[in-house]
């Protein structure tokens, strides 16, 4: 993870006119500490005291200033996370079951297969691709 993550939250957040608050800067601690990205309910479990309305506002500005970025599981849940280019290049395993997620990486090799490929596609569209996330979608250990 990122060593002056508070620094570069601040800096986000002041590009987009919002200060950095206590309530922001324990989300931010505690994604931060996460191994893995959490549900509302699991943030609101390790947030002493931060309110469910004040929580969902706050990710909704975290995630505007790129700090937080929302993953989408199978369930009814949306799970937050740091921005990627915080914390660094990680890919998911979805559960279509219980909508657990779990984080992944590649093989440096790999990584650079799939890059390549994507690259590949854009070019010959002449689509411009920014980042690419892989989620493998299935069934963890506990549900198959």
């Amino acid at each position: 993870m990122v060593s002056d993550l508070h620094e570069i939250t601040a800096e986000r957040l002041a590009a987009d006119q919002q200060r950095y608050t206590a309530n922001r800067r324990a989300i931010v601690d505690i994604l931060g500490a996460a191994p893995h990205p959490l549900a509302l309910s699991e943030l609101l479990a390790e947030g002493d005291g931060l309110a469910q309305s004040s929580v969902y506002r706050n990710l909704a500005v975290l995630e505007e200033a790129g700090v937080v970025r929302k993953v989408v599981a199978a369930d009814e849940y949306a799970r937050y996370e740091l921005a990627e280019d915080l914390t660094g290049h990680h890919h998911h395993l979805l559960c279509t079951s219980c909508g657990a997620v779990e984080d992944f990486t590649l093989p440096a090799r790999v990584e650079q297969s799939i890059e390549a490929a994507l690259t590949t596609a854009a070019r010959r569209t002449g689509f411009h691709g920014v980042h690419h996330r892989l989620d493998l979608v299935g069934l963890c250990a506990d549900c198959s």
